[in-house]
């Protein structure tokens, strides 16, 4: 299966972004155009780390490499601005920014290094996260998009408590991928949550 690390967002984050993404088409011009790929709401997510395609038995050794993971401190997250990677000149993904301090970094290092004591390749970039609302298939500028970018720079579409992360599979079919929760951890919620 396709599998991805990540933390889930709340509906009302996602109603937001999906209200955004609205504005997004139309400033974008071309909405239907093939090179822009739009992020589904309901499959907007914070990923920690991308796995790809794995095994059964890896499945089973991923588990139990983030189940070691245990609890760790919950943070709050901030989703707030708007972005490009690798930049606006040549886009290929148009997001929204995240906000979170030292906690999300080191909990992204903390399945980092699970998961490379599982036989996984470490990530060579650093982390940076963030909220795919459009892929760009050609990297051209997106003067719609950098528009909003700097219109919306310090906009904050809310915040949210984090206290559990998800593998994930991903399904892709003709109307773009599904996603599924495969497990969470830690496996049980944290004592008053």
């Amino acid at each position: 299966m396709r599998a991805f690390v990540a933390l889930d967002l709340p509906e009302p984050i996602r109603a937001g972004l999906a209200r955004m993404q609205g504005e997004f088409r139309a400033a974008a011009g071309r909405p239907d155009s093939n090179d822009l790929r739009w992020a589904r709401p309901e499959g907007i997510h914070l990923t920690l780390k991308f796995l790809g395609e794995i095994s059964g038995e890896q499945v089973k050794s991923v588990t139990a490499a983030l189940g070691r993971i245990g609890a760790f401190r919950p943070f709050e997250v901030e989703v707030k601005g708007l972005g490009f990677f690798p930049d606006a000149r040549r886009p290929r993904v148009f997001w929204a920014g995240v906000e979170a301090g030292e906690t999300l970094a080191e909990l992204a290092e903390r399945v980092e290094r699970a998961l490379e004591a599982a036989g996984f390749a470490p990530e060579t970039r650093p982390f940076h996260p963030h909220l795919t609302l459009v892929r760009i298939k050609t990297p051209r500028p997106q003067p719609g998009l950098e528009a909003l970018a700097r219109r919306y720079g310090e906009a904050s579409w809310g915040r949210f408590a984090v206290s559990e992360f998800f593998l994930f599979e991903s399904r892709l079919g003709p109307s773009g991928a599904t996603y599924r929760k495969v497990a969470r951890f830690p496996e049980s919620p944290p004592a008053g949550g």
